[in-house]
Protein backbone atom coordinates (compact mmCIF):
# COMPACT_ATOMS: atom_id res chain seq x y z
CA UNK A 1 0.00 0.00 0.00
CA UNK A 2 1.48 3.47 -1.20
CA UNK A 3 1.82 6.13 1.05
CA UNK A 4 0.40 8.28 -1.38
CA UNK A 5 -2.88 6.16 -1.41
CA UNK A 6 -3.36 6.98 2.35
CA UNK A 7 -2.32 10.30 2.41
CA UNK A 8 -4.92 10.87 -0.60
CA UNK A 9 -7.97 9.56 1.61
CA UNK A 10 -6.60 11.68 4.65
CA UNK A 11 -7.16 14.72 2.91
CA UNK A 12 -10.38 13.97 1.40
CA UNK A 13 -11.36 13.55 5.43
CA UNK A 14 -10.17 17.03 5.91
CA UNK A 15 -11.63 18.20 3.02
CA UNK A 16 -15.05 16.93 4.32
CA UNK A 17 -16.80 19.10 6.59
CA UNK A 18 -17.30 16.78 9.57
CA UNK A 19 -15.20 17.54 13.02
CA UNK A 20 -14.57 14.27 15.07
CA UNK A 21 -13.82 13.33 18.70
CA UNK A 22 -11.62 10.13 18.76
CA UNK A 23 -11.60 8.27 22.08
CA UNK A 24 -9.29 5.25 21.52
CA UNK A 25 -7.66 3.04 23.73
CA UNK A 26 -5.29 -0.26 23.18
CA UNK A 27 -4.65 0.43 19.93
CA UNK A 28 -4.98 2.14 16.35
CA UNK A 29 -2.24 4.91 17.47
CA UNK A 30 -0.71 4.94 13.97
CA UNK A 31 -4.27 6.73 12.83
CA UNK A 32 -3.86 9.56 14.86
CA UNK A 33 -0.60 10.01 13.59
CA UNK A 34 -1.83 9.42 9.88
CA UNK A 35 -4.69 12.38 10.28
CA UNK A 36 -2.14 14.53 11.85
CA UNK A 37 0.67 13.84 9.87
CA UNK A 38 -1.10 15.65 6.79
CA UNK A 39 -2.05 19.40 6.31
CA UNK A 40 -6.14 20.20 7.05
CA UNK A 41 -6.18 18.33 10.41
CA UNK A 42 -7.49 21.35 12.56
CA UNK A 43 -10.56 21.05 9.84
CA UNK A 44 -11.40 17.72 11.41
CA UNK A 45 -9.87 16.46 14.82
CA UNK A 46 -11.51 18.87 16.97
CA UNK A 47 -9.80 16.37 20.21
CA UNK A 48 -8.56 13.22 20.46
CA UNK A 49 -7.98 11.01 23.86
CA UNK A 50 -6.19 7.89 24.79
CA UNK A 51 -8.54 6.69 28.24
CA UNK A 52 -4.87 3.83 28.51
CA UNK A 53 -4.89 3.60 32.14
CA UNK A 54 -8.40 1.71 33.91
CA UNK A 55 -8.36 4.99 36.10
CA UNK A 56 -8.62 7.27 32.70
CA UNK A 57 -11.16 5.10 31.15
CA UNK A 58 -13.19 4.74 33.97
CA UNK A 59 -13.05 8.15 34.49
CA UNK A 60 -14.31 9.11 30.74
CA UNK A 61 -17.00 6.53 31.00
CA UNK A 62 -17.84 7.97 34.57
CA UNK A 63 -18.32 4.30 35.43
CA UNK A 64 -16.60 1.05 36.04
CA UNK A 65 -17.17 -0.80 32.50
CA UNK A 66 -17.96 -4.49 32.61
CA UNK A 67 -15.30 -5.11 30.57
CA UNK A 68 -12.80 -2.82 28.96
CA UNK A 69 -12.15 -4.25 25.51
CA UNK A 70 -16.17 -5.03 23.90
CA UNK A 71 -18.20 -3.66 21.91
CA UNK A 72 -20.29 -1.88 24.39
CA UNK A 73 -17.71 0.14 25.58
CA UNK A 74 -16.22 1.16 22.38
CA UNK A 75 -19.86 2.35 21.54
CA UNK A 76 -20.03 4.28 24.68
CA UNK A 77 -17.14 5.72 23.97
CA UNK A 78 -18.62 7.01 20.70
CA UNK A 79 -21.36 8.24 22.00
CA UNK A 80 -19.54 10.67 24.40
CA UNK A 81 -17.17 10.86 21.47
CA UNK A 82 -19.89 12.18 19.45
CA UNK A 83 -21.73 14.66 22.31
CA UNK A 84 -18.01 16.14 23.19
CA UNK A 85 -18.06 17.24 19.64
CA UNK A 86 -21.12 18.54 19.63
CA UNK A 87 -19.87 20.97 21.78
CA UNK A 88 -16.55 21.72 20.84
CA UNK A 89 -17.72 21.90 16.84
CA UNK A 90 -18.10 24.90 14.37
CA UNK A 91 -21.95 25.92 14.38
CA UNK A 92 -23.67 24.00 12.08
CA UNK A 93 -21.01 21.60 11.10
CA UNK A 94 -21.36 17.80 11.24
CA UNK A 95 -19.67 16.01 13.87
CA UNK A 96 -18.75 12.48 14.16
CA UNK A 97 -17.49 10.74 17.58
CA UNK A 98 -15.21 7.69 17.62
CA UNK A 99 -14.84 5.02 19.88
CA UNK A 100 -11.98 2.16 19.89
CA UNK A 101 -10.93 -0.54 21.99
CA UNK A 102 -8.44 -2.78 21.53
CA UNK A 103 -6.68 -6.04 22.97
CA UNK A 104 -3.42 -6.07 20.72
CA UNK A 105 -0.37 -8.74 20.76
CA UNK A 106 1.83 -7.52 24.43
CA UNK A 107 5.03 -8.12 25.55
CA UNK A 108 3.61 -11.56 27.14
CA UNK A 109 1.26 -14.16 25.42
CA UNK A 110 -2.12 -13.55 25.68
CA UNK A 111 -4.78 -16.45 26.83
CA UNK A 112 -7.90 -14.54 24.87
CA UNK A 113 -8.23 -13.27 20.91
CA UNK A 114 -6.40 -10.26 19.68
CA UNK A 115 -9.51 -7.90 18.65
CA UNK A 116 -10.48 -4.90 18.63
CA UNK A 117 -13.74 -3.30 19.19
CA UNK A 118 -15.36 0.11 17.17
CA UNK A 119 -17.87 2.60 16.80
CA UNK A 120 -18.79 5.89 15.06
CA UNK A 121 -21.46 8.21 15.86
CA UNK A 122 -23.15 10.18 13.27
CA UNK A 123 -26.04 12.59 14.16
CA UNK A 124 -28.66 10.13 11.88
CA UNK A 125 -25.98 6.80 11.85
CA UNK A 126 -24.32 4.17 14.50
CA UNK A 127 -21.89 1.89 13.08
CA UNK A 128 -19.89 -0.88 14.59
CA UNK A 129 -17.43 -4.04 14.38
CA UNK A 130 -15.56 -6.29 15.85
CA UNK A 131 -12.53 -7.61 14.69
CA UNK A 132 -10.73 -10.61 16.01
CA UNK A 133 -7.13 -10.72 14.39
CA UNK A 134 -5.21 -14.31 13.64
CA UNK A 135 -3.35 -14.80 16.79
CA UNK A 136 0.24 -15.24 16.80
CA UNK A 137 0.32 -13.71 12.75
CA UNK A 138 1.60 -10.34 13.31
CA UNK A 139 4.18 -8.38 15.48
CA UNK A 140 2.39 -5.47 17.85
CA UNK A 141 3.42 -3.27 15.23
CA UNK A 142 1.81 -5.23 12.74
CA UNK A 143 -1.74 -5.30 14.50
CA UNK A 144 -1.42 -1.68 15.14
CA UNK A 145 -1.22 -1.20 11.34
CA UNK A 146 -4.14 -3.45 10.58
CA UNK A 147 -6.07 -1.47 13.76
CA UNK A 148 -5.39 1.69 12.09
CA UNK A 149 -5.93 1.31 9.02
CA UNK A 150 -9.44 -0.32 9.97
CA UNK A 151 -10.45 2.93 11.56
CA UNK A 152 -9.26 5.02 9.12
CA UNK A 153 -11.22 3.65 6.38
CA UNK A 154 -14.46 3.79 9.33
CA UNK A 155 -14.01 7.70 9.68
CA UNK A 156 -13.64 7.62 5.96
CA UNK A 157 -16.97 6.38 5.39
CA UNK A 158 -18.43 8.05 8.08
CA UNK A 159 -17.39 11.27 6.17
CA UNK A 160 -18.81 10.24 3.14
CA UNK A 161 -15.32 10.10 1.96
CA UNK A 162 -14.32 7.05 -0.76
CA UNK A 163 -11.33 4.84 0.56
CA UNK A 164 -10.11 1.85 -1.74
CA UNK A 165 -7.15 1.21 -0.26
CA UNK A 166 -6.80 -2.45 1.85
CA UNK A 167 -6.83 -2.28 5.38
CA UNK A 168 -4.37 -5.68 4.97
CA UNK A 169 -6.34 -7.87 6.55
CA UNK A 170 -6.48 -11.87 5.91
CA UNK A 171 -8.90 -14.51 5.68
CA UNK A 172 -7.81 -15.91 8.54
CA UNK A 173 -8.99 -12.69 10.36
CA UNK A 174 -12.96 -12.74 11.59
CA UNK A 175 -14.50 -9.40 11.06
CA UNK A 176 -17.72 -10.21 12.96
CA UNK A 177 -20.76 -8.34 14.93
CA UNK A 178 -20.95 -5.60 12.03
CA UNK A 179 -24.21 -3.16 12.66
CA UNK A 180 -25.38 -0.24 11.41
CA UNK A 181 -28.25 1.45 12.76
CA UNK A 182 -29.75 4.82 11.43
CA UNK A 183 -31.98 7.78 13.08
CA UNK A 184 -34.67 9.39 11.75
CA UNK A 185 -35.33 13.35 12.99
CA UNK A 186 -37.82 11.75 15.52
CA UNK A 187 -35.06 9.40 16.77
CA UNK A 188 -32.84 11.70 17.60
CA UNK A 189 -35.31 13.92 19.58
CA UNK A 190 -36.16 10.64 21.60
CA UNK A 191 -32.81 10.42 22.47
CA UNK A 192 -32.42 13.90 23.15
CA UNK A 193 -35.15 14.09 25.50
CA UNK A 194 -33.83 11.11 27.20
CA UNK A 195 -30.48 12.72 27.41
CA UNK A 196 -28.54 10.16 25.21
CA UNK A 197 -27.65 13.02 23.20
CA UNK A 198 -27.01 16.59 24.97
CA UNK A 199 -28.36 18.80 21.59
CA UNK A 200 -29.40 19.10 18.06
CA UNK A 201 -28.71 21.73 15.71
CA UNK A 202 -30.75 22.68 12.65
CA UNK A 203 -28.40 24.88 10.75
CA UNK A 204 -31.21 26.62 9.09
CA UNK A 205 -29.10 29.37 8.73
CA UNK A 206 -27.23 30.50 5.15
CA UNK A 207 -24.58 33.17 7.19
CA UNK A 208 -21.58 32.13 7.67
CA UNK A 209 -19.94 31.44 10.81
CA UNK A 210 -17.10 34.64 12.45
CA UNK A 211 -15.84 32.23 14.49
CA UNK A 212 -16.55 29.58 17.24
CA UNK A 213 -18.38 32.18 19.06
CA UNK A 214 -22.67 31.75 19.57
CA UNK A 215 -25.21 34.21 20.07
CA UNK A 216 -27.66 32.29 21.30
CA UNK A 217 -31.47 33.64 22.26
CA UNK A 218 -32.79 30.84 24.61
CA UNK A 219 -36.90 31.07 24.48
CA UNK A 220 -39.60 28.88 23.82
CA UNK A 221 -40.65 30.64 20.86
CA UNK A 222 -44.56 29.71 21.34
CA UNK A 223 -44.55 31.52 19.20
CA UNK A 224 -41.61 32.72 17.35
CA UNK A 225 -41.77 36.69 16.84
CA UNK A 226 -40.01 39.97 15.54
CA UNK A 227 -39.17 40.83 18.39
CA UNK A 228 -36.85 37.86 18.77
CA UNK A 229 -35.45 38.04 15.33
CA UNK A 230 -34.76 42.21 16.55
CA UNK A 231 -32.96 41.22 19.96
CA UNK A 232 -30.78 38.82 18.62
CA UNK A 233 -29.69 41.26 15.69
CA UNK A 234 -29.12 43.62 17.74
CA UNK A 235 -27.11 41.57 20.57
CA UNK A 236 -24.74 40.05 17.76
CA UNK A 237 -23.77 43.97 16.27
CA UNK A 238 -22.89 44.72 19.96
CA UNK A 239 -20.77 40.94 19.86
CA UNK A 240 -19.38 41.82 16.71
CA UNK A 241 -17.54 38.40 15.98
CA UNK A 242 -20.03 35.23 16.53
CA UNK A 243 -22.28 33.21 15.10
CA UNK A 244 -26.57 34.09 15.98
CA UNK A 245 -28.77 31.18 16.89
CA UNK A 246 -31.36 30.31 18.84
CA UNK A 247 -32.06 27.53 21.54
CA UNK A 248 -35.06 25.95 22.51
CA UNK A 249 -34.95 23.55 25.18
CA UNK A 250 -37.14 20.29 25.27
CA UNK A 251 -37.09 20.38 28.99
CA UNK A 252 -38.70 22.78 31.10
CA UNK A 253 -37.59 23.14 34.83
CA UNK A 254 -41.41 23.97 35.96
CA UNK A 255 -43.05 21.89 32.96
CA UNK A 256 -43.22 18.59 31.09
CA UNK A 257 -40.80 18.23 28.44
CA UNK A 258 -42.08 19.25 24.95
CA UNK A 259 -43.71 16.64 22.82
CA UNK A 260 -41.60 15.56 19.67
CA UNK A 261 -44.31 17.08 17.57
CA UNK A 262 -44.48 20.46 19.37
CA UNK A 263 -40.89 20.43 18.92
CA UNK A 264 -40.64 20.03 15.12
CA UNK A 265 -43.63 22.39 14.98
CA UNK A 266 -42.13 25.14 16.63
CA UNK A 267 -38.52 24.24 14.68
CA UNK A 268 -40.66 24.87 11.53
CA UNK A 269 -40.85 28.43 12.33
CA UNK A 270 -37.15 28.82 12.04
CA UNK A 271 -37.34 26.69 8.37
CA UNK A 272 -39.43 29.61 7.32
CA UNK A 273 -36.95 32.10 7.93
CA UNK A 274 -33.53 30.44 7.23
CA UNK A 275 -32.15 30.62 10.86
CA UNK A 276 -30.56 28.36 12.63
CA UNK A 277 -31.96 26.52 16.22
CA UNK A 278 -30.93 24.45 18.25
CA UNK A 279 -32.94 21.98 20.66
CA UNK A 280 -31.21 21.01 24.06
CA UNK A 281 -32.32 19.39 27.32
CA UNK A 282 -31.14 21.40 29.60
CA UNK A 283 -33.49 24.86 30.95
CA UNK A 284 -30.76 25.95 33.68
CA UNK A 285 -28.45 28.91 32.53
CA UNK A 286 -25.68 27.54 34.47
CA UNK A 287 -25.86 23.98 32.45
CA UNK A 288 -26.12 25.72 29.55
CA UNK A 289 -23.04 27.29 29.83
CA UNK A 290 -21.31 23.80 29.99
CA UNK A 291 -23.16 22.79 26.92
CA UNK A 292 -22.01 26.22 24.85
CA UNK A 293 -18.87 27.58 26.08
CA UNK A 294 -17.74 30.51 25.43
CA UNK A 295 -20.95 31.66 24.17
CA UNK A 296 -22.98 34.86 24.84
CA UNK A 297 -26.58 34.83 25.91
CA UNK A 298 -29.16 37.05 24.92
CA UNK A 299 -31.62 37.57 27.43
CA UNK A 300 -34.09 40.48 28.97
CA UNK A 301 -34.29 42.37 31.91
CA UNK A 302 -36.67 40.17 33.43
CA UNK A 303 -34.52 36.73 33.36
CA UNK A 304 -31.47 38.88 34.39
CA UNK A 305 -33.03 40.39 37.22
CA UNK A 306 -33.92 36.47 38.21
CA UNK A 307 -30.04 34.99 37.42
CA UNK A 308 -28.85 37.45 40.71
CA UNK A 309 -31.89 36.87 42.82
CA UNK A 310 -30.60 34.85 45.86
CA UNK A 311 -34.29 33.54 45.94
CA UNK A 312 -33.62 31.54 42.79
CA UNK A 313 -30.50 29.81 44.66
CA UNK A 314 -32.23 28.37 47.86
CA UNK A 315 -32.17 31.79 49.35
CA UNK A 316 -28.23 31.48 49.22
CA UNK A 317 -26.04 34.48 48.08
CA UNK A 318 -22.75 32.89 48.19
CA UNK A 319 -24.57 29.76 45.66
CA UNK A 320 -26.01 32.57 43.03
CA UNK A 321 -21.92 34.09 43.06
CA UNK A 322 -20.88 29.89 43.05
CA UNK A 323 -23.02 29.36 39.84
CA UNK A 324 -22.67 32.25 38.03
CA UNK A 325 -18.81 32.43 38.48
CA UNK A 326 -19.08 28.98 37.20
CA UNK A 327 -20.50 30.53 34.39
CA UNK A 328 -17.99 32.72 34.23
CA UNK A 329 -15.01 30.13 34.23
CA UNK A 330 -16.59 28.95 30.70
CA UNK A 331 -15.94 32.63 28.86
CA UNK A 332 -19.87 32.81 28.92
CA UNK A 333 -21.79 36.66 28.69
CA UNK A 334 -24.77 37.92 29.17
CA UNK A 335 -26.43 40.16 26.41
CA UNK A 336 -29.42 42.19 28.02
CA UNK A 337 -32.23 43.80 26.53
CA UNK A 338 -34.68 46.43 28.49
CA UNK A 339 -38.07 44.30 29.40
CA UNK A 340 -40.58 45.60 31.53
CA UNK A 341 -40.29 43.73 34.98
CA UNK A 342 -43.60 44.07 37.20
CA UNK A 343 -45.25 46.34 34.35
CA UNK A 344 -42.35 48.74 34.18
CA UNK A 345 -39.49 48.57 31.67
CA UNK A 346 -36.14 47.86 32.83
CA UNK A 347 -32.47 48.07 31.70
CA UNK A 348 -29.43 46.63 33.23
CA UNK A 349 -28.17 49.80 34.63
CA UNK A 350 -31.02 49.60 36.86
CA UNK A 351 -30.10 46.54 38.65
CA UNK A 352 -27.56 45.97 41.44
CA UNK A 353 -25.17 43.30 39.60
CA UNK A 354 -22.33 41.84 42.20
CA UNK A 355 -19.12 43.68 41.18
CA UNK A 356 -17.44 39.90 40.82
CA UNK A 357 -19.93 39.35 37.91
CA UNK A 358 -20.57 42.66 36.39
CA UNK A 359 -18.16 41.99 33.35
CA UNK A 360 -20.60 39.07 32.30
CA UNK A 361 -23.25 41.43 31.56
CA UNK A 362 -23.77 43.45 28.70
CA UNK A 363 -26.73 45.93 28.08
CA UNK A 364 -28.49 46.48 25.08
CA UNK A 365 -29.15 50.41 24.89
CA UNK A 366 -32.77 51.27 24.75
CA UNK A 367 -32.14 53.17 21.74
CA UNK A 368 -30.80 50.09 20.08
CA UNK A 369 -33.34 47.64 20.93
CA UNK A 370 -36.97 48.10 22.61
CA UNK A 371 -40.05 46.02 21.55
CA UNK A 372 -42.69 45.60 24.36
CA UNK A 373 -43.96 42.24 22.90
CA UNK A 374 -44.31 38.94 24.46
CA UNK A 375 -44.77 35.30 22.80
CA UNK A 376 -47.48 35.41 25.76
CA UNK A 377 -49.13 38.59 25.16
CA UNK A 378 -49.45 37.54 21.39
CA UNK A 379 -51.28 33.88 22.19
CA UNK A 380 -53.28 35.58 24.39
CA UNK A 381 -54.16 38.42 21.76
CA UNK A 382 -55.12 35.41 19.58
CA UNK A 383 -57.35 33.46 21.87
CA UNK A 384 -54.67 30.86 22.13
Amino acid sequence: MTDACIRAVVESIHSSPTQAVLYLSGGASLALGLLMSVPGASNTVLEAVVPYSRMSMIQLLTKIPAKYCSQQTADEMALLAYNRALKLSSPGSPVLGVGFTGSLATTRPKQGDHRFHLSTRTSDRHWASTVTLSKGLRSRDQEEKVSSYFLLKAIANACKVSSTFDSELTESDVVADECERFFDEDKELEQLINGQICFKVYPFSSDKSNGDRKIILPGSFNPLHDGHLKLLEAATSICGDGYPCFELSAINADKPPLSIPQIKERVKQFEKIGKTVIISNQPYFYKKAELFPGSAFVIGADTAVRLINPKYYDGSYDRMIETLSGCKRTGCTFIVAGRKVDGTFKVLEEFDVPEVLKDMFVPIPAERFRMDISSTEIRRSCGL
